[in-house]
């Protein structure tokens, strides 16, 4: 089916662009934007791959694939805050404010 191609061309342009982000270490991706992305790319997949459209499966269930990589890789990490907080100081931690440090 040309369908198949068409689809799969897509994917893989969609691929093509993704791997600067991937290969970025400095590229900050939010989880609302590659964990759907991700999810809707495996859909995608599974649902070609029940059509017999196997290119267009692979196609879309790679691009969930890299999704997820950089949801994984990319994305900010919501606990790495939580950790630096956990090691101040009781006084600090629980009032939220901590006095202005100077240079003497």
């Amino acid at each position: 089916m040309w369908q198949d191609i068409v689809f799969l061309c897509g994917s893989v342009f969609s691929l093509l662009v993704l791997v600067p982000t991937l290969r970025d270490s400095m590229a900050n991706v939010p989880l609302g934007t590659s964990l759907p992305s991700a999810i809707i790319g495996i859909i995608y997949g599974t649902a070609f791959l029940t059509l017999g459209m196997h290119l267009s499966a692979a196609g879309s269930l790679l691009t969930g694939i890299m999704w997820s990589l950089i949801a994984f890789l990319r994305s900010p990490n919501p606990l790495s805050d939580s950790d630096s907080d956990s090691n101040a100081s009781p006084e600090t931690h629980a009032s939220g404010y901590s006095a202005p440090q100077h240079a003497d």
